[in-house]
C-alpha cells in the first residue's frame, strides 16, 4: 500500500473520482470514508445524514459517484436518487445503492429511478472500491444472482398469471429490440457482436441509439426496462447478468 506522500503525489497527477457518502449512521459513513480515502484516485467530497442533505450537497459538489443508503429519515434514498437523476446538473453523477438485504423493494425502486448499481453493506472493502471505480468509469455494476432475484420478485416474476405479449418500446428497430434483449441478458458488446455477426463498433452504436431513444442513463436502466416490458420474462432462464460494460 502506498504511503501518504506517495498517495498525495499520485492524486496530483490523477483524474480523481469524487464520492459523496450518504447514510444516517455516522459509524457507517466513517467506515466507508476510511476505506475510500486511502485510495489515490478517490476523493470523498462530502457526507450526508439523509436524502435531503444528500441532494443539496450533490448539487453543490457534483460528485461522480454517490453511495446511497435507502432507509433514512427526512427523505429516503429512493426519493433522493430520483431527485438526483432528474437534476440537470447531476447528469454525470452515478448512484450506488447500499442495502442490508438484496431482496429489497426499495432497491428495485432506486434502480427504476436511475441508480446504476446496488451493493450489500457487508461487502469487502476492495469490492466497494472496485464498485466505485467501475460505476465512475461508465459501467453498471449489477450482482448477477441478486439482481435477477430482485427484478423477478418485483416485476411480477413470482405471480402465476400467464406471461403477456411483450410491450415493445416505441421507436426501436427490430435489430435494436434484438440487441436490447441481449443487453438485458447480460451480454457485453463483444458477445452481442459475435452472436449477431456484426462488429463491436456497430453494436456499440446500436446500444448508444437505444439509450438515447429510451432516455436511459445506462445499461442498468435498460435491464429493468426489458423486464418491465416483457422483453425478458421473469423466471425463465437467461444468460447471467453481471457487470454491464460501458456503451
Amino acid at each position: 500500500m502506498a504511503g501518504p506522500s506517495t498517495i498525495s503525489r499520485l492524486r496530483a497527477i490523477t483524474m480523481m473520482t469524487r464520492v459523496l457518502i450518504v447514510d444516517d449512521h455516522a459509524l457507517v459513513r466513517a467506515g466507508f470514508r476510511s476505506v475510500l480515502s486511502i485510495e489515490y484516485d478517490i476523493d470523498v467530497v462530502g457526507e450526508a445524514r439523509d436524502g435531503r442533505e444528500a441532494v443539496d450537497i450533490a448539487i453543490r459538489e457534483s460528485p461522480d459517484v454517490v453511495l446511497m443508503d435507502i432507509r433514512m429519515p427526512v427523505v429516503d434514498g429512493l426519493e433522493a436518487t430520483r431527485q438526483m437523476t432528474a437534476h440537470p446538473r447531476l447528469r454525470a453523477t452515478r448512484v450506488i445503492v447500499l442495502t442490508t438485504f438484496d431482496l429489497d423493494e426499495y432497491v428495485f425502486g432506486a434502480l427504476r429511478a436511475g441508480a446504476s448499481a446496488f451493493l450489500l453493506k457487508g461487502v469487502e472493502p476492495q469490492v466497494l472500491v472496485d464498485a466505485v471505480r467501475t460505476v465512475a468509469g461508465g459501467d453498471s455494476l449489477l450482482d448477477p444472482g441478486a439482481t435477477r432475484r430482485l427484478i423477478e420478485a418485483y416485476v411480477g416474476g413470482c405471480s402465476a398469471r400467464p406471461a403477456a405479449a411483450p410491450v415493445l418500446p416505441p421507436g426501436l428497430t427490430a435489430r435494436e429490440v434484438e440487441i436490447l434483449r441481449l443487453v438485458a441478458a447480460g451480454l457485453n458488446n463483444q458477445e452481442i457482436a459475435e452472436r449477431l455477426f456484426i462488429s463491436p463498433l456497430t453494436c456499440k452504436s446500436h446500444v448508444s441509439r437505444i439509450l438515447a431513444k429510451l432516455e436511459a442513463r445506462d445499461r442498468a436502466q435498460l435491464v429493468v426496462l426489458s423486464y418491465e416490458t416483457g422483453l425478458v420474462v421473469p423466471g425463465h432462464s437467461n444468460s447471467p447478468l453481471g457487470v454491464l460494460p460501458q456503451e
